[in-house]
């Protein structure tokens, strides 16, 4: 499972892909994959999108 998190509404779930439209804000958002952290995936300094 992935964890994932709204760039919208910052509503996070667990599945295997991200949906079509948020599950809370009913908008169609990007989803960003959280479940790897820093410095786990190999970057340098915070994830702005989080």
């Amino acid at each position: 499972m992935t964890d994932w998190k709204c760039s919208n509404c910052g509503y996070g779930f667990q599945d295997e892909k991200p949906p079509e439209e948020c599950p809370s804000c009913k908008k169609k958002c990007e989803f960003v994959d959280v479940s790897c952290y820093i410095p786990d995936c190999g970057q340098t300094g915070p994830d702005k999108r989080l």
